[in-house]
C-alpha cells in the first residue's frame, strides 16, 4: 500500500535555488508526494516560483501557507503542528538543496518496515556542494548509534534529510510548536528517540546540501568547523541550548521510556552539582557524543560548569 509523503517545505527569500530543489521533487522516483510549503513573508520572487509550480502540478500537488515570521525553527514547527497537513510520512525540506532522485524511495522503504503505531525516524547523511553547485565533501559520518542519550547532547540527523512517521508527528503535534526549540530538527530527535521511537540514520546521503553565503546552518563537516563546535561548547552555548532543551522535556517526562527518563533525571541533576558531582554525573549518566573530540569537550564543559 503507497504512503503518501508530505513535504515540508519552508521557503523565505529563496528564489535564487528554489527551482532546483522543486524540480528534483519532481525527479523523484517515488511518486505519492505533496508539498505544503510555508513561506516566512518572502518578498522577491519565492511566492511567484511556488505559484508557477503550482499551476504545472496537479492540483493539490502545492499548498502555501503563511509561516509566522519568527525564524526558521518556528516555520518548520508551525508548519510541522499545521493541522491542515495530513499524510502518512512527513519529509522536511530546505529551499535550497537538491535531493537524489530515490531519496524519498529509501526512505519510505525503510518506514515500511516499522511496526504500525511506533514513531519513527529515517535521517542521512548528506553531499555537501558550494552555491554553484560543484561537489565539496560529505557531512560528519556517524558510526555510534542514534539514541536519546545522544539526543541529549547533539544533534545527527540535518532536518533536510528527515522523514518521519504520523506517529512522530502525533508526538510532535501533542507537544507543540515549542518557541524554544533551539532547532526543529534536533527537538524533532530529542523528541521521537526520549519517547521509544524508532531512529534510523542512514550513511548514504539522500541529498545535495548547499554550502553558501546566505546558509542559516552549516554542515560542520571539517575537523575545524568540530573543533570550533567544542569551543562553543566552553563558551557556554551548550549550556543554553541544554537549559532549553531540559525545560521543553520536562513536562513531557511521562511519555519518555523509563530508561530515558532516568537518563534525563541524571542528566539534569549533574548540571546543577559542584565540579566534582558534575563532572561525576555527566560522565556515568550514559550520554555521549559521536567523537571523542566531542566527549572530551563535554567533560570540560562539565569541568567549567558550561554545560
Amino acid at each position: 500500500m503507497s504512503q503518501k509523503v508530505a513535504i515540508l517545505l519552508c521557503t523565505y527569500e529563496g528564489q535564487q535555488y528554489l527551482p532546483e530543489q522543486l524540480d528534483s521533487f519532481e525527479a523523484q522516483t517515488y511518486n505519492d508526494w505533496i508539498v505544503c510549503a510555508s513561506d516566512d513573508g518572502s518578498k522577491d520572487d519565492t511566492r511567484a516560483i511556488l505559484a508557477r509550480y503550482a499551476d504545472k502540478w496537479a492540483p493539490g500537488q502545492l499548498t502555501v501557507v503563511e509561516g509566522p515570521r519568527k525564524g526558521f525553527v518556528a516555520n518548520f514547527l508551525s508548519l510541522t503542528c499545521n493541522p491542515q497537513v495530513q499524510a502518512d510520512l512527513y519529509a522536511y525540506s530546505d529551499q535550497d538543496d537538491i535531493w537524489h532522485p530515490e531519496k524519498l524511495e529509501r526512505a519510505v522503504q525503510w518506514h515500511a518496515g516499522v511496526a504500525p503505531g511506533t514513531p519513527a525516524l529515517y535521517c542521512t547523511r548528506t553531499e555537501l556542494v558550494d552555491g554553484a553547485g560543484a561537489p565539496i565533501g560529505y557531512s560528519p559520518l556517524f558510526k555510534r548509534p542514534p539514541s536519546f542519550a545522544n539526543a541529549l547532547t547533539q544533534n545527527v540527523g540535518g532536518g533536510n534529510t528527515m522523514v518521519f512517521n504520523d506517529a512522530a508527528r502525533q508526538l510532535l503535534l501533542n507537544a507543540g510548536p515549542q518557541p524554544k526549540a533551539v532547532a526543529h530538527d534536533w527537538w524533532v530527535y530529542l523528541l521521537i528517540s526520549g519517547c521509544g521511537g524508532q531512529i534510523h540514520y542512514d550513511p548514504r546521503p539522500s541529498l545535495l546540501y548547499r554550502q553558501h553565503g546566505g546558509n542559516l546552518i552549516g554542515a560542520n563537516a571539517s575537523m575545524s568547523a568540530r573543533v570550533e563546535r567544542v569551543r562553543m561548547l566552553l563558551q557556554g552555548h551548550l549550556r543554553d541550548w541544554n537549559d532549553r532543551n531540559i525545560q521543553m522535556l520536562s513536562p513531557l517526562q511521562a511519555q519518555l521510556t523509563e530508561k530515558n527518563r532516568e537518563t534525563f533525571n541524571r542528566f539534569a541533576s549533574a548540571r546543577k552539582k559542584g565540579l566534582f558531582g558534575r563532572v561525576f554525573g555527566v560522565a556515568t549518566s550514559g550520554i555521549y557524543r559521536q567523537t571523542m573530540l566531542g566527549n572530551l569537550g563535554l567533560l570540560a564543559a562539565a569541568v567549567f560548569n558550561k554545560i
